[in-house]
C-alpha cells in the first residue's frame, strides 16, 4: 500500500493518504502536484472544518543505509 505525502495550504505536512484519495483530490481540483519525488500534493484551500493532525518528517539525503537495509 503506497502512500502520498500531502501538505496543507500553508505547506505544513499532514498524514500521508492513499493513492486513490490523492487521485480524487487532484481530479476534483482541490489539490495540485507539489513535488514529483517523493510524490507530494498540496491542498489549494485550508481545511479548517476538518480536524487534521500535522505530521513532521525528515529526510537525510546523505544516508547510505536504512534500518532494514543494513549490510554486515
Amino acid at each position: 500500500m503506497t502512500k502520498v505525502f500531502i501538505l496543507d495550504a500553508n505547506q505544513q505536512p499532514l498524514y500521508p493518504v492513499r493513492i486513490s484519495r490523492a487521485r480524487l483530490l487532484l481530479s476534483q481540483g482541490k489539490a495540485t502536484v507539489f513535488q514529483r519525488y517523493p510524490f507530494t500534493i498540496i491542498l489549494k484551500e485550508s481545511l479548517s472544518h476538518l480536524k487534521l493532525e500535522q505530521l513532521g518528517f525528515k529526510i537525510h539525503p546523505g544516508i547510505k543505509t536504512t534500518s532494514t537495509d543494513r549490510r554486515k
